[in-house]
C-alpha cells in the first residue's frame, strides 16, 4: 500500500485527517474519503464526547495510551486533524488496517 493521503509524517510523529460521524451504530474505522478517513463513533457530538471517543478508538487499534493521540484541529467539526505522537507512517496503517 503507498502512503495515504489522509497520513503525513513528521518529526513528533503523524498527523491523521478524519472525518468522523458521530452517533453511529457501532464504532469502527472505515474507508478512505479523499484526503481523510472516516471514523464512526457511538457517542453523540455534545460536550466533547464523540472527540473523547474518536481519541479512544484510536488509542486502542494503535495499542498506545490515549495520551499519545492528540486531536490538534476540530473540535466542533467533523473534520479533525490528530496527532499520533512516536508512530511512523507504515506502523500506523499496519495497525490501522490489519483488521481489514
Amino acid at each position: 500500500m503507498s502512503q495515504p493521503t489522509f497520513l503525513r509524517e513528521t518529526g513528533a510523529g503523524v498527523f491523521i485527517s478524519v472525518k468522523l460521524q458521530p452517533r453511529a451504530s457501532k464504532n469502527e474505522i472505515g474507508e478512505m474519503l479523499g484526503e481523510e478517513l472516516k471514523i464512526k463513533v457511538t457517542a453523540p457530538p455534545v460536550d466533547a464526547a464523540a472527540n473523547q471517543a474518536l481519541v479512544e478508538l484510536l488509542a486502542k487499534n494503535l495499542g498506545c495510551s490515549r495520551g499519545k493521540v492528540e486531536l490538534i484541529r476540530g473540535q466542533t467539526s467533523r473534520h479533525k486533524t490528530l496527532l499520533l505522537h512516536g508512530f511512523k507512517t507504515p506502523e500506523v496503517v499496519q495497525k490501522l488496517f490489519s483488521g481489514k
